[in-house]
């Protein structure tokens, strides 16, 4: 496996139900393809740190085993989580009895050095009169891969973002595209059109705008799995969600929020250069088809993919089909090099 530049084209929608990985194929595949369940072990964790001027920014690393002097770089692959929810509970969760939930787990036993961190005012992080927009986020992903970097040796790495750290990743993409490999959007937006979700959130603009806080309790953890469609996550995964992150406090930031409501789009397509693989649940109620074709249509990379995952809503890390990003993802940041012509 490795971490190379791959600059040349390769255009491709992947497609089954309306624009959509068929669920057939995928199901075909999962069992004995490279994304089916990993087989067990324990990956190695660490904790770092990242300093933005004043403020703190905590970092958490997974691979199978310990770093050790004058091995090969692994591929690294960055998770940049969203709006509600800090970085461990959205990718490393626990739901005791319901199987694997841990990204950071499954792709470190594919082979990745995979990282994560707390954005200013979430998880661990330092707590701030700051609201946390998409610009301050692209100034502490900025902080955190000088990190990244210095500890893997590696100068480019991939990048897969949620929600608003989709709009954090590709805002990152833009100013530096130095640092980005290949590029993983999930449920991200790009002018919100058509959105229900945000017409409904867009109703407290005002607040958003007179608050750097926001209320963020059980309900509203719960309410990520159900506001979409029913059925697409297990009920114990609020739960333990909400176990998780609610330790940190029952407010989250409104930078995002006000952004997603008030000042797309944020991320010019023209300027995100890496390959990209944009993602988004059927069911999604943020995240329209009309609106990411528009952005995909824009992306100057000819290697790009646009793919919709069945049976999944707004959260295609968490989802009970999740098995399908997995395997999309781990496709998509492992194809060979394509042959320039």
């Amino acid at each position: 496996m490795t971490d190379i530049d791959r600059p040349i084209a390769r255009r491709s929608i992947v497609a089954g139900a309306g624009l959509a990985l068929g669920a057939s194929l995928a199901s075909e595949l999962l069992p004995t393809g490279a994304a089916a369940q990993p087989a067990a072990a324990a990956p190695w964790s660490g904790e770092y740190w990242a300093k933005k001027g004043d403020v703190s920014l905590y970092l958490y690393r997974k691979r199978v085993g310990q770093p050790a002097a004058g091995e090969p770089a692994r591929p690294v692959l960055f998770l940049v989580h969203g709006s509600s929810i800090s970085s461990r509970p959205t990718f490393d969760l626990t739901v005791p009895g319901r199987g694997e939930y841990s990204l950071m787990d499954v792709f470190a036993r594919h082979g990745f050095d995979v990282w994560t961190m707390d954005h200013e005012n979430y998880g661990r992080s330092s707590r701030t009169s700051g609201n946390s927009d998409i610009a301050s986020g692209v100034v502490d992903l900025e902080a955190a891969t000088e990190v990244v970097r210095r500890e893997t040796g590696r100068e480019r790495m991939h990048f897969c973002g949620e929600s608003s750290g989709a709009l954090r990743a590709g805002a990152f993409a833009m100013v530096r595209p130095e640092r980005v490999d290949r590029l993983v959007l999930l449920a991200f937006t790009y002018k919100g059109e058509g959105s229900p979700t945000l017409a409904k959130r867009a109703e407290a603009l005002a607040f958003y705008r007179s608050h750097n806080m926001r209320p963020r309790d059980r309900a509203m953890i719960r309410s990520i799995f159900t506001r979409d469609k029913a059925g697409t996550s297990e009920p114990e995964v609020g739960e333990a969600l909400a176990d998780a992150e609610l330790k940190f406090g029952e407010q989250a930031p409104t930078g995002t929020y006000l952004d997603m409501t008030a000042n797309l789009p944020v991320v010019d397509p023209a300027r995100v250069l890496a390959p990209v693989l944009l993602a988004r649940g059927e069911h999604d109620g943020i995240a329209t088809v009309d609106d990411l074709f528009e952005f995909y249509k824009r992306l100057p990379n000819g290697d790009r993919q646009f793919v919709i995952l069945p049976a999944l809503a707004h959260s295609l890390v968490l989802g009970t089909n999740r098995q399908l990003f997995w395997y999309v993802m781990q496709q998509f940041l492992t194809m060979p090099a394509p042959v320039a012509s």
